[in-house]
This record gives structure tokens, C-alpha cells and sequence, in this order.
């Protein structure tokens, strides 16, 4: 553990990363701060309007592109952008998601919140695979603690849809994800690293999206009485986008919610192989998207 900052960046110059969902929260000062160290940082944005407000406050060299992650087209387009620009990727960082969001179907049918939070990323990390050099960051949660991935129903089809849990679902899946990826890097001989990452509890927009006016209200207090800001909830990001790491590592605040960054406590869980594997399988099938290597 140390008390590591932003401020302890490394020069990023002639390296490139992408940010999904870099225009608020975490990701805007994710993005904001690796541009200011020399990064070609790429914000990958569902809005573009929101997106170019938000590289209108960054030094550097940003650059907006359209990303939807709950469009596995869109995904697959803003991959083969890449690509055809023959863009090298150092760092990948899956920030962009939704929480505790009212029931709802992304385009290909998946329930929102694994749509978006654990497939679209998965599908996005793969396709971009051949083209990244150093490693891949997703953000998960504490809310994985209370998650339980259920591979027979992974899109709410079957049960009562509860925001909650789903939420957790999707940040656990997120950590099996890390896991299985950096089990398949390895046994491939990639030297490429997938490590994890939480903030925390930081105020930022993400709280007030639950579609609930109840909600909305706790949130709203919640955050002004307890939660870190979206400095402090980035600086885990920072750290495991920028610091030599084990593989798989998962970067967190040492007390939960608050404290010095380092390796972080996962759920029982979180550390089943056997599980992150059947995820992974499952993923492909339902992406149509397999790892390249």
C-alpha cells in the first residue's frame, strides 16, 4: 500500500490508451490525467457532444470517437477503427458503465447492466486484443462482494429482475472476466496484463441513474456525506493503468471505501477459476466474439 497519486503518473508520451466513458466521472479524470502526463488518449464515448465537452477540459492530445457499448455493432465498428488507423493501444480501460438502472434491454437483447457493464467490454477488449501492446484495466466494484453470477440466467430472463443484484452480477463478472483473460494472455505467451480495478465509494453522476426518485435522494446524501470524489475514485484506475502489476491484480482503497491504493480483497467468489471460465465461454456465445490469440 502507499499513498500514491495522479501526481505520481509516469510521462506517458508516445504511448496511446482508450477510456470508455471518459466523458464524466472516473473516466473523464482518468482520461483528463493521462493526457496531461503525454498520452494520445482516445475517449470512447456513447454521446460525442458530451464527449467533446469533455476533451475541451483536458491538455493534450484527446481524440472523440463514438463508442456505444450496448450496441454490439457499434463496438465492432469503433474496433475496426482502430484497426484500419493502425492505431497501437498501450492501455485499454474499461471505465464506462451503468448502475442499478431500471430494467432494460440493450440492442441485442441483453439486460442493460451485464450488457453494458460485462459483455460490451468483453466484446470491445477481444476485438482490440491484436492491437494492444501493454495491458487492459477494468473497473469493477465493491458491489461485486454482494454479486452471484448465474450462468443459467446471466440476463434476468428467468427471475424477478432486481437492480441490485444485477449490478453486482455485472462487477463480478468483471473480476472472473480479469481472471480468465489473464489465464488465456498467459497460456498464449502474450506478455500482456489484465488487472481490475475499484474507486471506491466516489460521488459522480453514475449515483443518480437509478430511474428511482427515492434512490436519487439517498444517493444524492449519501454522496455528500460519505463518498471520496471522482479524483480519488480515478486514482485506483491510474494506479493499475500505470504501475508494473501482477497479472490479474485488483487495485483498490486499503479500507473498502477510503485509504491508501494497493491489491484489494475479492469475494470468494470472484476467485473461482472454474467459474470465470464458463463466463467466458458463455460470452463468446452470446458476443459472437472470440479471444484472438
Amino acid at each position: 500500500m502507499s499513498d500514491w497519486t495522479a501526481s505520481d503518473l509516469p510521462s506517458f508520451d508516445g504511448r496511446t490508451v482508450i477510456v470508455t466513458g471518459a466523458n464524466s466521472g472516473l473516466g473523464l479524470v482518468t482520461a483528463r490525467e493521462l493526457a496531461r502526463v503525454g498520452a494520445k488518449t482516445i475517449l470512447a464515448v456513447r454521446n460525442l457532444e458530451k464527449g467533446a465537452a469533455a476533451a475541451a477540459q483536458m491538455s493534450g492530445d484527446v481524440e472523440v470517437r463514438k463508442l456505444d457499448l450496448q450496441d454490439l455493432a457499434s463496438i465492432r465498428e469503433f474496433a475496426d477503427g482502430v484497426a484500419e488507423a493502425g492505431t497501437t493501444v498501450d492501455v485499454l480501460v474499461n471505465n464506462a458503465g451503468i448502475m442499478a438502472v431500471p430494467y432494460a434491454l440493450t440492442v441485442d437483447g441483453f439486460e442493460s447492466q451485464i450488457g453494458t457493464n460485462h459483455l460490451g467490454h468483453f466484446a470491445l477488449t477481444n476485438l482490440l486484443l491484436p492491437t494492444i501492446t501493454d495491458r487492459v484495466v477494468t473497473v469493477s466494484s465493491m458491489m461485486h462482494l454482494l454479486g452471484y453470477l448465474s450462468l443459467k440466467d446471466l440476463n434476468w430472463k428467468a427471475r424477478p429482475y432486481l437492480a441490485w443484484p444485477a449490478y453486482g452480477q455485472s462487477k463480478l463478472a468483471n473480476l472472473l472476466f480479469t481472471t480468465e483473460l489473464q489465464r488465456r494472455l498467459t497460456a498464449a505467451g502474450s506478455p500482456l496484463t489484465a488487472v481490475a480495478a475499484h474507486p471506491g465509494y466516489s460521488a459522480t453522476n453514475l449515483q443518480g441513474q437509478t430511474g428511482n426518485q427515492f434512490g436519487t435522494r439517498f444517493w444524492d446524501t449519501a454522496n455528500r456525506l460519505t463518498a471520496t470524489d471522482a479524483d480519488f475514485g480515478a486514482r485506483q484506475t491510474l494506479y493499475a493503468a500505470s504501475q508494473p502489476l501482477p497479472g490479474d491484480s485488483f487495485i483498490g482503497p486499503r479500507f473498502g471505501m477510503r485509504g491508501p491504493t494497493g491489491q484489494a480483497q475479492r469475494s470468494p467468489l470472484a476467485r473461482n477459476r472454474a467459474k470465470a471460465a464458463a463466463l467466458w465461454t458463455l460470452s463468446e456465445q452470446l458476443t459472437g466474439v472470440e479471444f484472438p490469440f
